[in-house]
């Protein structure tokens, strides 16, 4: 969106305005998909995060800009330094999964078709700022180059590795229904070992060792409650 107003107060930058909507577009299609499907505790966090960026911190630089700047070009670098502080941000937040995956050795979570389309796009949209003569907009791809090639070579590196991290399920973030599932599945189990217990217990000594196997489920079940 930052680079849409930069589009706008920038002349003769249709491909800016053009690019930056058609991907303003697709990851509001991924936010709803998410905001859909996400727990209620994440989804929740999601929505406060759109309306601080989204609405609060872009609408605050659009009306300073706007209303505090006079001079159009000093309007148009102040917006430009912005959008390169935020896309340095963007770049940059790969560096979480790269920690992962050398903590890990699994590159599970950093598929490599995203990697090598990173260093694509930071290297076709550094090469159009040098040609359009734009150091807002070629300058923060130097950054996406770089960690996209450290990426990729990472991926090489761990690509043969089998450690996988599973993901932690919390009893706030289990869909609804699973929790009571889970306590008349394990209802209907103990109630079927008493019943055994007590068939056991009017048997002979023979019986009692039936019993004892008997038993080794009950605890089993116990300890995974």
């Amino acid at each position: 969106m930052l680079t849409l107003y930069y589009g706008y107060l920038k002349n003769r930058a249709i491909m800016l305005i053009t690019i930056n909507s058609i991907g303003c577009a697709i990851e509001s299609i991924y936010l709803i998909i998410f905001m859909i499907y996400a727990p209620g505790r994440a989804r929740i966090y999601t929505a406060k995060l759109l309306a601080f960026f989204n609405l609060g911190l872009f609408g605050m630089i659009v009306l300073c800009t706007s209303l505090l700047i006079k001079q159009s070009y000093l309007r148009l670098r102040v917006v430009g330094w912005t959008c390169a502080i935020f896309s340095v941000c963007v770049f940059a937040a790969p560096l979480s999964i790269m920690r992962l995956v050398i903590k890990t050795k699994s590159v599970e979570f950093m598929p490599f078709s995203l990697s090598f389309f990173l260093t694509i796009c930071a290297t076709m949209w550094f090469s159009y700022g040098l040609l359009i003569d734009d150091f807002f907009v070629a300058t923060p791809n130097i950054l996406g180059f770089t960690f996209g090639i450290a990426q990729m070579i990472l991926y090489i590196i761990y690509k043969d590795k089998k450690n996988v991290v599973l993901p932690e399920l919390k009893v706030e973030d289990a869909p609804n229904g699973t929790i009571t599932s889970i306590q008349l599945s394990t209802t209907e189990t103990t109630g079927k070992l008493s019943t055994t217990e007590h068939n056991a217990m009017n048997q002979t000594q023979e019986s009692k060792i039936v019993k004892g196997i008997g038993d080794a489920p009950t605890e089993a079940i116990e300890l995974n409650v």
